[in-house]
């Protein structure tokens, strides 16, 4: 059994660590209600402008945009990965970067070339030792998401796109559902697909329910040029506000898990601690009654 000394330096050592993981998990929560507001207000703005294009894909025959067309063959990808650049959030990171892995793998295996923008510096530092040809990346984002800082990066992959470096655009990023369960996924950017219309019948009789038709000005060009920029552009900003929001919540769990691990193993040793005292106790009464009894 270890010394009483050795015992109280462990439980002086797991109460320092408790306050530490305690007040990262206030600072956590504090940081999480305010994450979240701004991953909601994110949200209406990309589920209607990500309507509009839906209807938008199916207006306008005379005029196609880039965005819009399906390419023949898929033979080279381009992937946006979404990651925290800190740790201590439990498998957020981990989760988001195996469900990369697995959907790299399959094109690898399939003779794809693949490019990656990285936003995040744990999915950098994961592309770079998978040997993926990084592209553009965006570390050091904060707690608050800025699209300053992502338009660089995000336009080196959408001129990408245009002039055919890859025939695919797709985003992995961490889904906010609630505060105890974050999920990773994989969507779909370019090219647009109509995934988020009602359509009615089947293959090639699917129609759009209720499509819309557009007037444009000055012309159909400029205006679609704009709108599908910014329709891409929102749909990131809405991933990365998800991913912040969901590395907060998930580090105030981690933390707030560590706390009760850490409290159950200062329970644990102040027990070994007492029974070591007692047993020394025990011992030094022994010595003094057999030292007695031979006197």
């Amino acid at each position: 059994m270890a010394g009483s000394k050795e015992i109280r330096t462990k439980i002086k050592s797991v109460q320092n660590t408790r306050k530490i993981t305690k007040a990262m998990e206030m600072v956590a929560a504090s940081k999480m209600r305010r994450a979240q507001e701004r991953m909601r207000m994110a949200r209406p703005y990309g589920e209607k402008i990500r309507n509009v294009a839906a209807h938008i894909s199916h207006a306008n025959p005379e005029y196609r945009h880039p965005f819009l067309v399906e390419r023949d063959s898929v033979k080279r990808v381009g992937i946006i990965v979404v990651t925290a650049d800190k740790g201590l959030c439990g498998g957020l990171n981990t989760n988001v970067l195996r469900l990369a892995l697995g959907k790299i793998r399959e094109w690898e295996a399939a003779g794809e070339e693949i490019e990656a923008c990285a936003l995040g510096n744990k999915g950098l530092g994961f592309l770079q030792r998978l040997g993926v040809n990084v592209v553009s990346q965006v570390t050091g984002l904060g707690d608050r998401p800025n699209m300053e800082k992502l338009i660089g990066a995000l336009k080196v992959m959408l001129d990408g796109y245009t002039t055919d470096r890859f025939d695919r655009l797709l985003i992995f990023y961490t889904r906010f559902i609630n505060t105890m369960k974050q999920e990773p996924v994989m969507e779909q950017l370019l090219p647009l697909s109509a995934e988020h219309i009602t359509v009615s019948g089947q293959g090639a009789d699917a129609t759009p329910v209720g499509t819309w038709d557009y007037l444009y000005e000055p012309d159909a060009a400029v205006v679609l040029d704009q709108v599908l920029t910014r329709y891409v552009e929102a749909l990131i900003y809405q991933g990365v506000a998800e991913n912040m929001a969901s590395e907060q919540s998930a580090r105030m769990v981690a933390m707030k898990a560590a706390s009760d691990n850490a409290g159950t193993v200062i329970d644990e040793l102040t027990l070994v601690y007492n029974k070591s005292r007692q047993a020394s106790i025990t011992k030094e009464l022994s010595e003094i009654v057999a030292g007695a009894a031979a006197v």
